[in-house]
């Protein structure tokens, strides 16, 4: 019984083994996107975390769940998955702790921005100048996006004395009680225009591809500071810089990328104007922990014959899942 993760860890201190902790029984081998096809024998489970899993993986293998160790499916070719009888599997932001770590990061961003501290800690190394900066106290932030990302960003956000709009598809939804109304998308320009933040923590689909373009970058409130912690194909990133560098925004947070990891010499990379992480907002240990428990259960269930849970699809003849080898007891102790 075989676990495939296809994203070796860049933090020397991280380790896959945690995966198998509430998997006993369970082998897991690591490798890297380009050796996915070299590494399909005897795998039961594929577990994409960034990558593209395309038909091509999917029908050279004999898995049968591709089960994320988080949100993000995007790249994963769910319609071959169902047609191939691949159950695909996700794990929800607001049961892993995902969503409650993104939300401390976009944060993060948001006070290193609003306060200037780049600028504050460079002024230190200068000889100490001292650059006034705004503040979150009676500022407008809009949040774009109101999942469990959206929600915990406004829980955390609720003691900053800011005043916060959502957006979000469905409106009549609403949103926590600290955000003071809740809009559709057709109302979104109006939003930007009177926003201080604006943060992206919506989910990504072709429907918000290139959601913040030149268009909506237009709207915003001019000097707004912009986040975006959700997926990076939701932005247009040449867009993007030419409102930084025009002024229209006065800060970017960018925890993703459209492509990643970005390159080094891209223009964002060491943007002045550009907080930039390595999508790292769900990467915390307490995040990694809980995930490995679901993850756990869920494969768990999948093999007992189950439909996993938080799945995306529905295949109509499901690939066998793996039998859990039959424990023999001791042998009877002869009588002398």
């Amino acid at each position: 019984m075989r676990i495939l993760v296809t994203h070796p860890w860049s933090d020397p201190s991280a380790s896959w083994d945690i995966a198998l902790e509430h998997l006993p029984g369970w082998e897991l081998q690591v490798c890297r996107e380009d050796e996915i096809l070299q590494h399909l024998d005897g795998v039961d489970v594929l577990v994409p975390m960034p990558n593209v899993v395309s038909r091509e993986i999917i029908g050279a293998g004999s898995f049968g769940l591709i089960q994320q160790y988080g949100v993000g499916l995007e790249r994963v070719d769910v319609e071959a998955a169902t047609d191939a009888g691949v159950w695909v599997a996700r794990l929800p932001a607001g049961l892993t702790g995902n969503a409650d770590s993104v939300a401390e990061l976009a944060v993060a961003q948001i006070l290193m921005a609003v306060r200037r501290m780049d600028e504050a800690r460079a002024a230190v190394a200068r000889g100490w100048w001292q650059p006034i900066s705004g503040s979150l106290i009676g500022s407008t932030v809009a949040i774009v996006g109101l999942g469990s990302i959206g929600t915990a960003l406004a829980q955390r956000l609720s003691g900053f004395g800011c005043r916060m709009i959502g957006v979000r598809a469905h409106p009549e939804a609403g949103g926590p009680g600290s955000v003071e109304k809740v809009v559709g998308p057709a109302e979104l320009p109006a939003v930007l225009a009177e926003a201080d933040v604006v943060i992206c923590s919506a989910m990504a689909s072709p429907e918000t591809r290139h959601l913040f373009g030149a268009t909506t970058f237009a709207a915003c409130k001019p000097g707004a500071v912009f986040i975006n912690v959700a997926r990076g194909v939701m932005v247009d990133q040449d867009a993007l810089l030419a409102a930084l560098d025009s002024g229209q925004l006065s800060w970017a947070g960018l925890d993703v990328f459209q492509s990643e990891p970005l390159p080094q010499q891209h223009a964002l990379a060491d943007h002045p104007r550009v907080i930039a992480t390595p999508h790292i907002g769900g990467l915390t240990r307490s995040m990694l922990a809980r995930s490995a428990e679901l993850f756990g259960q869920n494969v768990l269930r999948w093999q007992r014959g189950e439909p996993p849970l938080w799945a995306v699809n529905h295949p109509p003849r499901p690939r066998p899942a793996p039998i859990p080898p039959r424990r023999t007891s001791a042998s009877a102790e002869t009588p002398s």
